[in-house]
């Protein structure tokens, strides 16, 4: 199975924007693991802004363009450190993909792009992906690494697109609201009432939400790609998951509700 994996700057990083060093380290084994059983996976990692804001001793997420860019230069580096220090533990070789929307946009860099995710898979690598925020403007931004995973999981088939976020999944009501919230294990449609409810943005560190995480699901389901949300904050969920059990939220596409 073909895998893009998405963690968020919230489950990666504390709220000081440093670095979640056990969480991480625990992601990466799992995913080795899971590479190791022979699933192709790919990781669209969110927190270099974070991470930069966490090392450069920053009160806060800065507001203005220039700042949240050197923030990002520094954090990346420190992000791609991380996971080639982790992931070599377990004898995997990671690259290093920064995207902007006009490359995915533009037809010539776009196909670029795919030969360069196909290579690399045959050749066994893990590519790590993030918006290529030292550069970006809001003229060729994605906007958020939920979207930016997504179309990464239509442009390469990916089979399953996992976003690890800091909730458990989609409820039928805000969980961090109502006591009552219901956990909804399976969608095959997303109803304009599942919009409302998602609200706004997400934490401070980061840009998601429920609602980027809605229209994800929506770009992936259009193509015939599942996608699922877990809690990041427990990354073995993801044996969980391939070993059938109900965890977090499917977002079934309808070839793949004729199939069940």
């Amino acid at each position: 199975m073909r895998l893009v994996v998405k963690i968020g700057t919230s489950t990666l990083a504390h709220a000081t924007g440093r670095l979640n060093i056990r969480r991480v380290d625990e992601l990466c084994r799992v995913l080795s693991d899971l590479k190791n059983c022979g699933h192709e996976v790919i990781l669209v990692s969110s927190g270099a802004i974070g991470m930069g804001v966490g090392k450069l001793g920053l009160k806060e997420r800065p507001s203005d363009i220039p700042t949240k860019q050197a923030a990002a230069a520094v954090g990346q580096c420190e992000l791609m450190y991380t996971y080639d220090r982790l992931f070599e533990e377990y004898h995997h070789t990671v690259a290093q993909i920064l995207l902007t929307g006009s490359d995915l946009r533009h037809e010539d860099r776009y196909h670029n792009f795919q030969n360069t995710m196909r290579r690399l898979l045959e050749l066994d690598v893990l590519p790590v992906i993030n918006e290529n925020d030292t550069i970006a403007t809001d003229e060729i931004k994605v906007g958020d690494n939920d979207t930016l995973s997504a179309m990464v999981a239509v442009s390469v088939r990916a089979d399953r697109l996992i976003l690890l976020s800091d909730i458990d999944g989609l409820f039928t009501t805000d969980p961090h609201k109502d006591p009552t919230a219901k956990l909804i294990p399976e969608v095959y449609e997303i109803t304009p009432q599942m919009t409302a409810l998602a609200g706004g943005e997400g934490s401070s560190l980061g840009t998601g939400g429920m609602r980027t995480k809605l229209q994800a699901a929506e770009i992936c389901m259009e193509s015939g790609c599942e996608m699922v949300i877990l809690n990041g904050a427990n990354p073995t969920l993801l044996y969980q998951l391939f070993d059938g059990a109900s965890v977090g939220t499917r977002f079934i596409p309808s070839k793949g509700k004729e199939q069940e």
